[in-house]
């Protein structure tokens, strides 16, 4: 209280006073966006250092639909590829609600016990309509997520058919190249026209479940004849039972799909993530399944083979990708496609306009040939 009553407070000043500085703050400069200089050289010397923000950025290069970008992706997979080949290439599909992403959280984390890095290139359905993912594989891999002896990457699958992103395999090599010797590939789990994965991993591994399908499924010839081995996961509880039985059907499947008694079957297995029951028995089939191939020679002319097919994977996705965006196809992509609908024209007939159209811009859409020239000389 003041000498005549008044409280102290209501006589204060309510403008701040000295004890909150009387000079004028600094004004903020503005802000500057500082990115990372797109040089391969750098990018693979942090690769190869195992640096986690220069693994994901080379993967986010390798990604890059820019035609700019192109060219410095090629340089850095120039740089890495004598580091690449090393590691184990897995593949793992499987119906939706199999238990993918939680099994591979399961089976990561026993692998890192057993001394092992793990990498995880999970892609997710990309939507027809907008164009998005979710990519919350992720979010099912808590706990392998926070080991920093794994590294895992969400990615879009884009337009891309079989259950693989475009640039999978690039980015498969990036993360051989940052030491990671376990390589799990988990795709969008679409059905039986998912096989694309199967041509760029050592090792296809089939996640299933109890009574998803009788043994007509594997008459089919889908996706259980591309299959190296087979788990019927959730197998606990009340559905260990179940299980075992789809197990013994599938295995009958797989003799009526190969009836040579002589060639190989894959093994039929039952796991469970949630108890680790059957875990260390599917990664001794799929190691048994490479030192086969490594023993016999197969292993080599398989990566060989999956190269040469990756090779025109990418050529026609890159042309489907110029068709899309060629000016001359575009100026007259709305006639034709109105010709088509209304019956004035037939798909034949639209369909060799856009080609031709298409060849008017094609020679300014790729490097001039002094560049392709280099190209062909790498060995």
């Amino acid at each position: 209280m003041g000498e005549d009553g008044v409280p102290l407070w209501a006589e204060s000043s309510p403008a701040p006073g000295r004890q909150y500085g009387d000079a004028e703050p600094p004004r903020p400069e503005p802000a500057k966006v500082k990115r990372p200089r797109l040089d391969p050289h750098v990018l693979a010397e942090q690769v190869l250092g195992g640096s986690r923000g220069g693994i994901a950025r080379a993967i986010t290069l390798v990604e890059s639909s820019k035609p700019a970008h192109h060219a410095v992706a090629a340089d850095l997979l120039r740089l890495l590829r004598p580091h690449t080949g090393g590691a184990v290439r897995v593949g793992i599909t499987g119906v939706p609600g199999a238990g993918k992403s939680t099994f591979i959280d399961a089976l990561g984390r026993r692998l890192i016990d057993a001394g092992h890095r793990i990498a995880v290139l999970a892609v997710d359905p990309t939507s027809a309509k907008t164009g998005g993912s979710i990519l919350g594989d992720r979010t099912r891999m808590g706990e392998l997520a926070q080991s920093e002896a794994a590294f895992i990457r969400p990615s879009p699958a884009g337009s891309h058919l079989g259950g693989v992103a475009r640039t999978t395999r690039e980015s498969m090599l990036v993360l051989e190249a940052a030491g990671y010797d376990v390589v799990l590939i988990e795709t969008v789990g679409v059905g039986q026209s998912e096989v694309a994965v199967s041509g760029m991993v050592d090792t296809f591994l089939l996640i299933t479940l109890a009574r998803a399908g009788d043994q007509l499924q594997g008459i089919k010839r889908g996706i259980l004849e591309m299959a190296d081995v087979i788990t019927v996961n959730k197998a606990d509880g009340d559905h260990e039972g179940e299980a075992r039985v789809t197990a013994r059907e599938l295995s009958i499947a797989m003799k009526l799909i190969n009836s040579d008694p002589k060639a190989p079957r894959p093994p039929v297995l039952t796991s469970s993530a949630l108890t680790g029951k059957g875990l260390d028995e599917v990664w001794q089939a799929i190691v048994d399944h490479r030192a086969a191939l490594e023993s016999s020679g197969q292993l080599e002319s398989r990566r060989a083979r999956q190269q040469r097919e990756w090779l025109w994977a990418l050529v026609q996705g890159e042309l489907q990708d110029a068709l899309r965006t060629s000016p001359a196809v575009s100026a007259i992509r709305a006639g034709l496609e109105s010709g088509v609908e209304s019956g004035d024209l037939s798909a034949l007939e639209a369909s060799d306009a856009i080609l031709r159209a298409f060849a008017v811009d094609a020679p300014s859409l790729w490097p001039p040939p002094d560049r392709l020239a280099g190209l062909s000389r790498i060995g």
